[in-house]
């Protein structure tokens, strides 16, 4: 059955014909929506993509609730989302909402239900619009798999109608509007046990109440598909509105965001992969970024995202449309490719630092790539995020390169170097060409050959399939260029000259110069890891604007942290953390502060930071290690989705959370070195 679910019916695109879960693979065109009624901010195609957070006081703190509010509005906000735990929340929802309207703000609130029906229909008689997840509005998550007959699953329905219908109705009634927000980590037992923890359950999920809804011809609803892994996300949203059409279900709007992103630059990356991969394809209408920071910091987040597609269609250079799909955009599949030194095959991405404007000519120069010469010693050191290459460009470094980086030069350079075994080359696709025909020298391992779309000749893509030591290094200027590097790639599974793909590696380079520097993190993870979610791409070359070591730093980890993100390459420790809400337990900034401070050193190891029980252990799902608050000061520790200590007091959670690791013999020291 899943199988069959997932499986794509898109094999035949064609530009009159386009894949269901995107307008177009390579011309920007938003997706068409209803619109969906929220107070005097109407939502869908029809309008811009509208930005939102939610607070994280005490909803039972109305002047502090309100003052929040006020702040997210003025921050960028068009909808405050407010959670409402139990009855008392939402009853005082509605002095938060008279206040806010005394001092003269009419943006619309939403109410964030979890567990709790009555508090759903109190709420929706009050504000704009009710968020229900359907994994916990009419089920109790007890970790139970249940081996359904296809009656009990019906009468398990029929279950779900009855307790949903008074709150469609209401909302019907009272014009309020609805969210059904489908949280990765809170599927129900009913679900999982049916289903699997696959974005095939994220969207039954919904859609099972979802049907209910239009049953009773009630239409104004937003869907969301959320989780704290970006591919899954990706994946979730895609089948969402592949099955929507399908289904002959209304296209209604969808709000777009990736659950406990996390803090600083990784939060932020994590947050642009999932929703930016969406709004390259026209997916999204709303916009929820979600960090473990306060939360009008969100809102200008979100609006960087957003604002590159503002007048996309009008910037965008032509893409020669897609006539046959070869990618499965419901599951990850790693693109077949030859190994070709270290890239390509088996191998994780590799990245290459740009030291093109930079001279290298003494060790201090690798520093901010990860690399460190000890002079005691007289050894060289690298950190996690030590690069793998670095492309020098026409000015050769000037010593002998540690083991563990190799040195790529310009063509012309590298024909009159030394040494023509421990640098490899980077050639045009002319200069590659010119080589093959005229049996001109090139390195017998690894050759770099820099190509962007209208590149791809016959000619060149023969030259290609024939050498086995070559690597792409594929670039464009395309505004639209996550679609068109993504065209590329797919010319290369699909050559329109022959049916034989051509498996050569690919390394994607970007660079941003005309970018404020706050964005290209958003950019980049939109660009470079939209196509790793895919499976396409065996390396990453972010190049830098000018000859700074701090850019080159800079642009190094965000390289490694795009590849984290993507799950493609882990080479530091991952935090799931929640971006705190009124539910919140205890300081959730300062926690994940002081837990990333012990453990930042733990290498590939995932930790989960959660506020609060309803999304915690669910939404850690694929953590090694959890932190949980579930009462004033106490926390749950766990192991994966086991608990191992309950009710630990707050000033002792962290502690305890390390002998956890080190019970499972994961814990090392930090290392500590004199540089």
């Amino acid at each position: 059955m899943l199988d069959s679910l997932l499986t794509p019916s898109i094999s035949a695109a064609t530009p009159d014909s386009p894949v269901l879960y995107t307008p177009s693979l390579t011309q920007y065109n938003r997706r068409k929506t209803i619109t969906v009624t929220i107070g005097d901010v109407p939502l869908g195609s029809d309008y811009p993509i509208r930005v939102q957070s939610m607070t994280t006081i005490d909803t039972m703190d109305t002047l502090g609730s309100v003052e929040q509010s006020i702040r997210m509005i003025e921050a960028g906000c068009e909808y405050i989302r407010i959670t409402a735990p139990s009855v008392k929340e939402a009853q005082n929802l509605e002095n938060i909402r008279k206040e806010l309207r005394a001092r003269g703000y009419t943006t619309p609130l939403v109410a964030d239900i979890h567990f709790t029906p009555n508090a759903a229909e109190l709420a929706a008689r009050i504000v704009e619009k009710v968020r229900i997840n359907p994994g916990n509005y009419a089920d109790r998550k007890r970790f139970e798999f249940i081996d359904y007959t296809d009656a009990a699953y019906a009468a398990e329905l029929g279950r779900i109608r009855e307790k949903f219908l008074p709150l469609v109705r209401i909302c019907k009634e009272y014009g309020t509007a609805m969210r059904i927000g489908t949280n990765h980590g809170s599927l129900s037992d009913r679900i999982l046990s049916r289903y699997g923890d696959t974005p095939v359950g994220m969207v039954e999920s919904a859609l099972e109440f979802l049907r209910i809804c239009e049953n009773e011809k009630y239409y104004n609803i937003v869907l969301s598909m959320k989780s704290s892994n970006p591919q899954v996300m990706v994946q979730a949203y895609r089948l969402l509105v592949q099955r929507l059409a399908e289904e002959g279900l209304q296209p209604y709007p969808l709000h777009l965001g990736v659950t406990e992103a996390g803090e600083a630059e990784d939060g932020r990356i994590k947050s642009a992969l999932g929703i930016g991969t969406l709004l390259e394809d026209g997916i999204g209408d709303t916009v929820r970024v979600s960090l473990t920071e306060e939360p009008e910091r969100e809102a200008p987040v979100a609006q960087a995202l957003i604002d590159r597609y503002t007048n996309r269609a009008a910037t965008t250079t032509p893409i020669p449309p897609v006539t046959n799909y070869p990618i499965n955009p419901f599951q990850y599949t790693r693109r077949t490719t030859h190994e070709v030194a270290n890239f390509g095959g088996q191998n994780v991405p590799r990245v290459i630092a740009d030291y093109s404007q930079i001279r290298v000519t003494d060790h201090d120069a690798l520093q901010p790539i990860g690399h460190f010469y000890l002079p005691v010693p007289d050894k060289w050191r690298m950190n996690d995020l030590g690069a793998d290459y670095i492309y020098t460009g026409s000015h050769p470094a000037q010593f002998m390169l540690p083991n563990g980086l190799k040195e790529i030069q310009d063509f012309a350079v590298w024909q009159t170097n030394g040494d023509q075994v421990n640098a490899f080359p980077l050639l045009t696709a002319a200069e590659y060409l010119t080589a093959q025909s005229t049996a001109l020298k090139l390195h017998n391992r690894l050759n770099i050959v820099r190509v962007v779309l209208a590149d791809l000749s016959h000619e060149l893509l023969k030259a290609l399939r024939l050498n086995k030591t070559a690597v792409l290094l594929i670039a464009t200027e395309n505004a639209h260029a996550m679609a068109e590097l993504r065209r590329l790639v797919i010319e290369l599974i699909n050559p329109e000259q022959t049916s034989d793909s051509i498996t050569i590696p690919v390394v994607i380079q970007r660079s941003y110069s005309a970018v404020p520097e706050e964005d290209v993190p958003l950019f980049a993870a939109t660009d470079v890891g939209g196509l790793l979610i895919d499976g396409l791409g065996d390396g990453v070359m972010l190049s830098p604007n000018s000859a700074s070591a701090d850019e080159l730093k800079r642009l190094n980890n965000l390289a490694f942290g795009i590849l984290q993100a993507a799950r493609t390459r882990i080479t530091k420790t991952e935090y799931i953390s929640c971006p705190s809400c009124g539910r919140t337990l205890f300081d959730l900034q300062e926690t994940t502060a002081h837990i990333r401070q012990r453990t930042d050193h733990l290498k590939g190891v995932k930790i989960g930071i959660m506020g609060c029980i309803v999304n915690g252990p669910g939404e850690m799902a694929d953590a090694d290690y959890g932190y949980v608050g579930i009462g004033r000061d106490k926390i749950a520790l766990y192991r994966g989705q086991q608990v191992i200590k309950k009710s630990v007091p707050a000033d002792r959670a962290v502690d305890e959370l390390i002998d956890l690791i080190r019970e499972d013999n994961r814990w090392i020291e930090p290392e500590k070195v004199d540089l």
